[in-house]
């Protein structure tokens, strides 16, 4: 498990290679991956957006933005913790995903939260490249 902490909100990720969504043959590798967002801070945090880098073993880059997380903005009151669960699909046997979410704070402050970067990593990581 990777964990990040950035101004009190604790980011913890953990990710699986679902063989059973994958078809190596056709280039097609998924993962699923939870995250786990802990507010440790005195005050209140609304998540209001995400951000993600995914990355592939060929260096191909895509990157995705989009309002809260599963789409939900939760609230997490202090010490409250929200989790949820998503897949990232590659048509290669391995990358990176890097980010980080926008939160809210009860006092209408802005915070950047770093999300811990993951190797998404299968068992399939010989390629031929043609």
């Amino acid at each position: 498990m990777d964990s990040e902490t950035t101004d009190d909100i604790e980011i913890k990720v953990e990710t699986r290679f679902l063989d059973e969504h994958s078809s190596p043959a056709d280039d097609q590798f998924v993962w699923a991956y939870d995250i786990e967002i802990v507010n440790h801070g005195a005050i209140e945090v609304q998540i209001i957006a995400r951000h993600w880098t995914i990355t592939n073993a060929d260096g191909i880059v895509e990157t995705v933005n989009g309002p809260g997380v599963a789409g939900k903005q939760p609230v997490l009151e202090s010490g409250g913790r929200f989790a949820y669960q998503s897949a990232a699909p590659l048509d290669t046997p391995s990358g990176i995903m890097v980010g980080h979410y926008v939160l809210r704070t009860g006092d209408n402050r802005l915070l950047r939260v770093v999300i811990p970067p993951f190797s998404l990593d299968s068992p399939y990581e010989d390629r031929s490249h043609h």
